[in-house]
Order: structure tokens, then C-alpha cells, then sequence
């Protein structure tokens, strides 16, 4: 288990000045755009705008703070009103976005087509993770997490714990008074 706490992260400016994105964890570690397997990142939208395409990436994005989005995607309006609902789309798609009611912050996680795979599950009480490779983002409220062999940690908001090993691993548990997010990881 390895602690990303979201004090340690640097924001980086997007080119269009519509915000800044705060890398949570990647694969392989340190990869930049042209080779990751798999990127999660939280990005704080804070005027509406169109995103850069990304052929070849499956994106999720999950709205965790503000007043939600409106995300045209290939021409067809998707509406997201409400914080932790996930919405799969295709990166290479022409996307844009209008904020519905101020800034948001959105939960990114960018899997690369044939190399990589997630789903995102919003978790509220108590929940078992199922072996394998699995990131947990604190995203609302105290989150506590336990894995066999470990001392339990306590994640505040925005901070993450990214849990790997063999897939026959005993899993861990999740314990939220609010919402955290579960991403579970196939393909490394």
C-alpha cells in the first residue's frame, strides 16, 4: 500500500488558463502523456471550455465538488449535475464542457485502449476491495483503509492510498463517514 496524501501534489496550469490538474498516480510511475498505461488526476475546472482530444484513451470522469458539468461529446449533450456519478467516454472524442453553476472539481482516470483498464465505484459505509490493483481516493469526509500485513491509515480528503500486488492477494476494506472513490486497475 502506498500513501499519496494531496498536500505532496503540484498543480499544473492547463494551456487554455480553464485550469489546473493535480496528478494523483500513474503506470508505469513517472510516465508522461504519450506512454502511460493508466492516469488518475483530479482537475480543478474553473471555466467552460473544450478538452484536448486523446485518441486511443478511455476516460471516467466523476464530478467530486461544485455545482456540476454539461460535457458535449462527439455532439451529443451529457448532462452531470450531481457530484460521484462516473461517466465513461471515448478521450479521442471532440468534447467541451460548460460549467452549470461555478467551478468544479472532477476525478479523472484515463486508461490507454488495449493496455489498461478501470472502473470507478463511489463508496459510502464500509466496503471489501477485491484483490488486485486498486487506487482509493478520499473524496468526501475521513476515509480509513486496512490491508492484511498493514497498520490501517486514515485518509483526509483528496488523499489516496494505491494498493498492487498478486491478484490472489487478500483484499482490503474501506471505511468512509462520506464518499471515497474505489478504481479498480486491470493491466498495469
Amino acid at each position: 500500500m502506498r500513501i499519496l496524501r494531496a498536500s505532496g501534489r503540484a498543480a499544473t496550469p492547463w494551456s487554455n488558463g480553464g485550469g489546473v490538474t493535480r496528478e494523483i498516480a500513474a503506470h508505469p510511475p513517472g510516465a508522461g502523456w504519450d506512454t502511460f498505461d493508466w492516469r488518475v488526476s483530479l482537475a480543478e475546472v474553473t471555466r467552460d471550455g473544450p478538452y484536448s482530444p486523446l485518441p486511443g484513451i478511455r476516460r471516467i470522469l466523476t464530478v467530486v465538488d461544485g455545482g456540476g458539468l454539461e460535457l458535449t461529446v462527439d455532439g451529443t449533450r451529457c448532462l452531470l449535475p450531481d457530484r460521484f456519478r462516473p461517466f465513461a467516454f471515448p478521450g479521442g472524442a471532440d468534447t467541451d464542457s460548460r460549467l452549470l453553476d461555478g467551478p468544479v472539481v472532477n476525478l479523472n482516470v484515463m486508461v490507454r485502449e488495449g493496455r489498461a483498464g478501470a472502473g470507478v465505484e463511489m463508496v459510502r459505509g464500509t466496503r471489501e476491495v477485491p484483490p488486485g490493483d486498486a487506487l482509493v481516493v478520499a473524496v468526501e469526509g475521513r476515509t480509513d483503509l486496512s490491508a492484511p500485513g498493514t497498520s490501517g491509515v486514515r485518509l483526509e480528503r483528496f488523499d489516496a492510498a494505491l494498493l498492487t500486488g498478486p491478484r490472489g492477494r487478500q483484499g482490503a476494506r474501506v471505511r468512509t463517514d462520506g464518499v471515497a472513490a474505489l478504481i479498480l486497475l486491470s493491466g498495469r
